[in-house]
């Protein structure tokens, strides 16, 4: 009996030393776990935060006026140039071109030549320089089919829409004052339109298309947008066709126009690079090429004040 005692005993002890060293073991390889864990996911972290970096070194870059940067980086900084003179938009205008691109816009109207019944998307329009043109001028032919017309003034930058909108209310360019014409104002990306393919029959942009980093992008989707026989038409500084004048411009542009945007609106940077800009815009003829490329029909150019702007115009056929 005695011995049978002894024996579970011995067995109790046995098993309480393999159950312990069990344990012991259990934790030895939970904590062998836990660790791998970790140091798999700070490997994780590690080779995201590496292949992050490899994916912002390779981004491809751009021109910022005379500066090269990132993509990315060229938006923020356009958006923040308007952002700062969205208020005196009209008088950095009157600053670079003396005034004269009051002339040169009605001039593009003109050539447009609306009708009622157009459907336009005027892009970069934040101010409203274009469209309250297009209103007018609508306004000033008959239109014994009552025709209702619309125009879309878009812009990526929130600012110079508000901008628009409250000259708009003062003109009282707005749908309830205008029985034949629909006026819409939204924030897009000219180089990601969300309105559906063939909404519009007239899209134009005015010194606006330069300031873009992808200039393709924003004439397949002017493209995409137009209805079968639409028309596209830009307007925007160019190059002057005489290389005296040219010299002279340039004297102008670089040693006038920065201090005067000092002088007058505060401002030195945003003009110093809407300067530059101009001049990192393609030729007439190269540009005449990106049109025709992503599909545009009858495309040419009118130069204006001997190149300082010229007028793109195609068609969608």
């Amino acid at each position: 009996m005695l011995n049978n005692v002894n024996l579970l005993e011995k067995f109790e002890k046995m098993s309480y030393t393999i159950n312990l060293r069990s344990l012991q073991v259990y934790n030895l390889l939970n904590n062998f776990r836990l660790t791998r864990l970790k140091c798999k996911k700070r490997m994780s972290t590690a080779t995201k935060k590496e292949t992050n970096e490899q994916e912002a070194s390779t981004e491809e870059t751009t021109h910022f006026g005379y500066q090269t940067v990132k993509e990315s980086e060229k938006v923020r900084k356009v958006h923040k140039v308007f952002e700062d003179v969205a208020k005196s938009y009209d008088l950095m205008n009157d600053v670079m071109s003396i005034g004269i691109h009051r002339i040169w816009k009605d001039i593009f109207l003109e050539r447009l030549g609306p009708c009622h019944g157009t459907r336009l998307l005027d892009m970069a329009g934040g101010t409203g320089d274009i469209a309250f043109r297009y209103i007018k001028y609508l306004a000033n032919i008959p239109n014994p089919k009552n025709r209702q017309s619309h125009v879309t003034i878009s812009d990526i930058n929130q600012h110079m829409l508000d901008v628009g909108q409250e000259r708009a209310k003062d003109l009282k360019y707005i749908t309830q004052s205008l029985p034949q014409m629909s006026v819409e104002w939204k924030c897009e990306n000219a180089e990601k339109l969300t309105f559906p393919d063939n909404s519009f029959n007239a899209y134009t942009i005015a010194f606006g298309i330069r300031n873009c980093t992808h200039i393709d992008r924003v004439l397949s989707e002017a493209y995409r947008v137009l209805q079968p026989g639409g028309r596209f038409m830009c307007l925007e500084f160019s190059h002057l066709t005489n290389d005296v004048l040219q010299w002279l411009y340039d004297q102008y542009s670089f040693q006038v126009i920065p201090p005067m945007g000092q002088i007058l609106a505060g401002q030195w940077d945003p003009y110093q690079y809407l300067v530059e800009s101009i001049r990192k815009f393609p030729q007439q003829e190269e540009f005449k090429k990106m049109i025709s490329a992503v599909g545009f029909q009858m495309v040419q150019y009118e130069n204006l004040s001997f190149g300082v702007t010229s007028i793109h115009s195609g068609f969608k056929l």
